[in-house]
């Protein structure tokens, strides 16, 4: 395991959690326009020990580290054990850990809109929403049931519009943002079931 992640007071850090059971370029690329569209600083990859929504666990910590750091080589990107450190598996308990140990450090929880379509089924989800603002990233085909989610419906008076993505971590929660971007099909499962990763 590696050290804790170095940020500074001010500094807008991404955080993108996930199996990553493998990290693939599908990952790289939400990553990458996060970067751009959020101004962030940084992105970090909260490598998850398990999904809790998963009944198969994932292959081992250790392995899906290192594929990821293979699949995005660049310095603005912090692939993390953060997780297994904290001893968390919902991102609720996540954040209540991690929050403290970076006092200044604004945080913007980045997902998928496929996930935003099920934000309601996490545990404890409208204190993620009210924690840290929330950057939302189009994929294929989860677009318009990502916009009419339960969470959508329920904040859509802190909704930011995509012009103003850059400002999105300096916004004080509840605040989420929708952004489009060319697409990715890539996927862990398709992966899998190639035989690609063990």
């Amino acid at each position: 395991m590696q050290g804790w992640p170095i940020a500074r007071p001010g500094q807008v850090i991404g955080l993108l959690g996930g199996s990553f059971d493998p990290a693939h370029e599908g990952h790289a690329h939400i990553t990458r326009h996060a970067l751009k569209r959020f101004g962030l600083d940084q992105v970090w990859w909260l490598v998850s020990p398990g999904n809790p929504l998963k009944a198969k666990g994932p292959a081992e910590l250790d392995a899906r580290m290192r594929r990821a750091r293979q699949v995005i080589a660049q310095p603005s990107v912090k692939v993390t054990d953060l997780e297994a450190r904290l001893g968390t598996r919902y991102t609720a308990q996540t954040l209540r850990a991690l929050l403290p140990r970076y006092p200044g450090v604004r945080f913007v929880w980045l997902m998928g809109a496929d996930n935003l379509a099920s934000f309601h089924h996490w545990q404890d989800w409208r204190e993620i929403m009210e924690s840290v603002p929330i950057g939302v990233i189009a994929r294929p085909g989860d677009r318009i049931s990502a916009r009419r989610s339960k969470a959508a419906q329920v904040y859509n008076d802190a909704r930011l519009p995509g012009l103003y993505s850059q400002s999105l971590g300096r916004r004080i929660a509840p605040a989420w943002c929708f952004i489009n971007v060319l697409l990715s099909d890539a996927s862990s499962t398709e992966i899998r079931q190639r035989g690609d990763w063990s």
